[in-house]
């Protein structure tokens, strides 16, 4: 029975991993969403004049607004493809990288803010036991 070779010369059976320095880990679905979230801000940010100007011209309308605002609604939406890039995703993608550490640390900060409380309680909570045995004596 022939076993396969494994010699050093021999080529690695997987294909090599390619390494993704922009986004060196891959994100759960919330973070995802993160991403996806500033992705869509930054987007609106280039289209904010387009969507302002829709969004004037179809104040006091409902479905009149898709006929009676057309050219804005075109112009709006034209700017928001122009925009919504891959390029654009990979950016929004990297500045929520690079806010890990920020988010990080106000979570942190959060968190033992909430410990200070707990304590705060503990303690208020320990000296009024004590008023109230002292009160029944």
């Amino acid at each position: 029975m022939a076993t396969p070779s494994t010699s050093p010369d021999a080529p690695p059976t997987n294909p090599p991993r390619s390494n993704n320095l922009r986004n060196p880990l891959p994100l759960s679905a919330p973070q995802e969403q993160e991403v996806k979230l500033l992705f869509h801000k930054r987007v609106r940010g280039y289209c904010a004049p387009e969507i302002k100007a829709f969004a004037e011209c179809a104040v006091n309308r409902t479905i009149t607004a898709t006929w009676v605002c057309r050219q804005q609604r075109l112009a709006m939406n034209s700017c928001m493809i122009a925009h919504a890039k891959p390029e654009e995703e990979d950016r929004a993608r990297e500045e929520w990288f690079a806010g890990i550490e920020e988010r990080r640390r106000a979570r942190d900060e959060e968190l033992a803010g909430v410990e200070r409380r707990r304590a705060e309680v503990q303690k208020l909570m320990r000296e009024d036991e004590i008023r109230r045995r002292e009160a029944k004596k």
